[in-house]
């Protein structure tokens, strides 16, 4: 890899716009993941991905199936650049006179680029899972009880436990990422939004480790020759395929971020004091199937996203942009 191929603005771009992209195409079932993950067995309100994306439009209006969007919108362009441009970064400091590199500094450039898109990541996930599992506790909490008009206000207080309180609610009040946001801060300060950060870091890294040297080594297949790039098509199949055997291998993972970054709980669930607390009462209470929840989901949701990440990289939108600034032109031609 010659210093020429590496520009990380253009890096950053084109994991920005792929991010918008991608978030935009699949945000409902990823919706679907977080509520399918956080029931407990006996409490369930949805039996599966259509299901819950059914009743959602039910009860909340088609645009509650992209509860949560905005935050994930608003930090999904600096979170896959971060997590793109490093690996390419790594990657271009590992390689040696332009030799491939090996499986195991793939692996270790991939390790590189999780560890450093969590510091978005982990905010961007806590304030998205508030808003997305609103829904499910308001639906699992429906119960006819009187309430005068100032309790009715008192209980809609952000991060309250107003889905426990038992009144009926056919779509939760919007709660935005800001008040939360706030509210965490005043309450908690700035770890508060790095809640789970631990969790987040054995999901992301080890997604980065088997994505990002599976995703080359099955995209190299599909070159003509060495020196040539693959076909648009095969880049994209090939980030499908990578971005789903990176998702189901590390849903475990998943499942215990989302229950620890859940700070409204349903009636009778339980709360976890960290990783080990978490995956302890899991497998307890509901078994080593409990780990799987939401799979399905998730691999339909990263599949696209990372096929459209890599057809963004092959299109280079980001060298376009660059290329045709007017600024840049002008500072090409003094």
């Amino acid at each position: 890899m010659s210093q020429q191929q590496i520009s990380l603005p253009a890096k950053l771009i084109n994991g920005g716009i792929a991010g918008i992209v991608g978030v935009t195409c699949v945000f409902p079932i990823d919706l679907a993941k977080t509520r399918l993950q956080n029931q407990r067995r006996g409490q369930q309100v949805y039996k599966s991905m259509m299901d819950c994306l059914v009743k959602t439009v039910r009860s909340e209006g088609y645009f509650g199936m992209y509860r949560g969007a905005a935050v994930n919108l608003t930090l999904v362009t600096p979170e896959k650049a971060i997590k793109l441009a490093a690996n390419d970064f790594f990657r271009h400091h590992l390689a040696k006179d332009g030799k491939g590199l090996t499986v195991f500094k793939e692996m270790l450039a991939g390790c590189g680029a999780g560890m450093c898109q969590v510091i978005v990541t982990t905010p961007m996930e806590m304030l998205k899972i508030q808003l997305q599992d609103a829904g499910r506790l308001a639906v699992q909490q429906q119960k006819p009880v009187m309430m005068t008009p100032t309790k009715l206000v008192a209980t809609n207080a952000v991060l309250s436990r107003s889905y426990n309180s038992g009144m009926v609610i056919s779509a939760p009040r919007a709660v935005s990422a800001t008040q939360i946001a706030k509210e965490l801060l005043q309450t908690q300060g700035i770890q508060g939004l790095y809640k789970g950060l631990g969790a987040t870091l054995m999901r992301d890294v080890p997604f980065s480790i088997v994505y990002f040297p599976l995703f080359a080594n099955l995209n190299r297949l599909g070159k003509p020759s060495p020196e040539a790039s693959s076909p648009f098509y095969w880049a994209f199949l090939s980030g499908c395929a990578a971005g789903s055997t990176a998702a189901v291998a590390v849903n475990p993972c998943d499942v215990v971020k989302t229950r620890l970054q859940s700070l409204n709980k349903g009636a009778s669930e339980e709360t976890y004091s960290g990783v080990v607390d978490c995956v302890s009462k899991i497998m307890q209470k509901e078994g080593p199937s409990a780990f799987l929840k939401g799979a399905s989901c998730r691999a339909l949701v990263i599949a696209p996203l990372f096929g459209i990440v890599q057809v963004m990289y092959f299109v280079g939108v980001g060298e376009y942009i660059l290329d045709n600034s007017p600024l840049l032109y002008s500072k090409k031609n003094k």
